[in-house]
């Protein structure tokens, strides 16, 4: 009974000891959780389209924008660069972030800091490329599950303000917007960690040759670009060695996205990031589609099929003047143009400064003109295992 008497208070103390702890570590951890996870994503799902310039990710943004399922925005990160651009990449991969995170979100509040006050739809980049903001309730002209004109749109879906494209995008289950701007995923890690975001990443890549070739037909569009790459530090660089040192970046670039992902990547980033080739898209349009599609949750229609089918077989070869235009055009025919429209001497320069990243993604060099020209020699190999890490820059610039 002694015994009895000495522990029940030993117990009693014990237990409110246990309490109170209790207490203190749920009050530590109510305070410190991250504000975000109120807001449960609630089945909708986030896709980020990366890529570089050039590299067909405005055919395959509208792949996703005209989805019935959709609401697609090209390159909100334009605004930052084109606000922010006498900063270089580095000093602007967080504002890119921060606005990419808010617009995923479908708060569009973000945009205030790089439009005028009062802005109207017409004033964010390329708008009219989002069938979404052609489509109700953002604007009556074309019912979701068409698909828009660009010239239709422009000319009545202009509204002032961004609530109706606010809350378009709060009515569709999927959220997809395309980049350029992004050039590591170690940025995007709080977009990933986010509960509120069930965030997909999809990874574009193109043959660095026909990047090239395309590159040079939109010039002069690029230059503000170049000059953000290249960090401000290409103004004495001229013509080929400009698009050399740009190319360079790019080719870091996707390696450094793909190792990430591949490489031991963070718990909360497997599974969610796909890489894919322009190639292997325009070869076959409707197989890789529809993996994409089941890749970020969407069904293909058959009225997707055709469209999709027209798209990428019609009679086109691309101009200058379709430099930011989807047009119907024989998808494979301009993938390859570069073999017969370069000079060998372009494309050898193309191989040095893209060297690791052709031999990661898969693309054959060739090693004379002959070769060049032969069109039935296939430089796309299939897809293979991971095998090449990229060297740090100053072991590369040695020699």
């Amino acid at each position: 009974m002694l015994r009895l008497r000495l522990a029940t208070p030993a117990l009693v103390t014990l237990l409110l000891l246990q309490v109170i702890t209790m207490v203190v570590m749920f009050g530590w951890y109510h305070h410190h959780l991250p504000t975000n996870t109120s807001a449960p994503s609630q089945g909708k799902v986030h896709v980020l389209l990366l890529s570089s310039w050039r590299s067909g990710s405005s055919f395959l943004g509208q792949v996703f924008s005209q989805h019935p399922d959709v609401f697609y925005l090209m390159e909100p990160a334009w605004h930052v660069w084109m606000t922010l651009r006498t900063a270089g990449k580095r000093e602007l991969r967080m504002a890119v972030r921060d606005t990419l995170h808010q617009v995923l979100k479908c708060d569009l509040s973000v945009m205030d800091s790089y439009l005028p006050l009062q802005p109207n739809v017409s004033q964010v980049f390329m708008w009219s490329q989002s069938r979404a903001l052609c489509s109700p309730p953002a604007c009556s002209l074309t019912p979701r599950n068409t698909f828009s004109n660009e010239t239709d749109c422009k000319k009545h879906c202009d509204a002032q303000g961004l609530g109706g494209a606010e809350e378009a995008c709060r009515s569709y289950s999927h959220v997809v917007l395309k980049e350029v701007r992004i050039f590591e995923l170690e940025s995007l890690y709080p977009l990933l960690r986010d509960p509120a975001l069930d965030l997909r990443i999809v990874h574009l890549v193109r043959d660095p040759r026909a990047v090239w070739r395309s590159r040079e037909q939109s010039a002069l569009a690029l230059t503000k670009d170049n000059a953000v790459v290249l960090e401000q530090g290409g103004g004495e660089l001229k013509g080929v060695e400009v698009q050399a040192r740009v190319m360079q970046e790019v080719c870091r670039s996707h390696v450094r996205l793909h190792e990430t992902a591949l490489l031991k990547p963070p718990d909360f980033l497997r599974g969610r990031y796909k890489m894919v080739r322009y190639e292997d898209v325009v070869r076959d349009p409707q197989g890789q589609i529809k993996d994409i599609y089941q890749f970020t949750g969407l069904e293909i229609t058959q009225r997707l099929q055709e469209w999709i089918y027209r798209i990428t077989h019609g009679k086109g070869k691309g101009t200058k003047k379709e430099a930011f235009q989807i047009t119907s055009r024989n998808a494979e025919d301009v993938s390859r143009a570069w073999r017969t429209t370069l000079s060998f001497d372009k494309v050898r320069r193309i191989q040095e400064v893209c060297k690791g990243a052709m031999s990661l993604l898969g693309y054959h060099p060739v090693n004379s003109d002959k070769e060049q020209r032969k069109l039935d020699l296939d430089v796309l190999s299939p897809r293979e295992p991971y095998q090449f890490s990229w060297l740090p820059s100053k072991q590369s610039n040695k020699g």
